[in-house]
């Protein structure tokens, strides 16, 4: 478990990295993330406004976190493959005195990671919001993702973690 606050526009928001962590019915999950690997190389998307980074994206309506997974990382970087559940992120903004309680997010909600063994590449059509996809070498990410600590942390599980091992 690792945990920071981190700058978010100006708002201060407490992170805590919570591995394995058993997600509950009450648990609100914000949006869904995949260290998609092949060939020992990280894939990343660049989304427009948003640079480099790891696909992944919001849960729609009537879609598990796994669901909205794929879905998401076809999506911004046309990629499929097998799928083992990391962790969550949680974000909570109890602190934040910027909070807009009337806003699309909750007060503590949660970012799920996994990793993604890719089995599948499709040719990049630069649909909905992806602009780019490249494969990086692991040890190169912190040069290309500008993100917090946590980041870190999580592809270092990702890595480390064959298929399967995390249940």
């Amino acid at each position: 478990m690792k945990t920071l606050t981190a700058d978010w526009d100006g708002q201060k928001v407490k992170l805590t990295w919570l591995p394995k962590y058993q997600l509950q019915n009450q648990d609100i999950v914000t949006s869904v993330h995949a260290i998609c690997i092949q060939n020992d190389k990280v894939v990343l998307s660049k989304i427009t406004n948003r640079g480099f980074n790891y696909p992944g994206g919001h849960i729609e309506k009537d879609e598990s976190p796994e669901e909205a997974l794929h879905r998401e990382v076809y999506e911004e970087a046309y990629v499929k493959g097998e799928i083992t559940y990391l962790g969550v992120i949680e974000v909570n903004h109890k602190e934040n005195s910027l909070f807009d309680i009337y806003g699309k997010y909750p007060i503590i909600g949660y970012q799920a990671f996994y990793r993604m063994d890719i089995k599948t590449c499709d040719l990049f059509l630069r649909e909905n919001e992806a602009e780019a996809r490249i494969w990086v070498e692991p040890s190169e990410i912190p040069y290309v993702i500008d993100d917090h600590e946590i980041s870190s942390i999580i592809l270092e599980d990702a890595i480390s973690h064959k298929k399967n091992n995390i249940k």
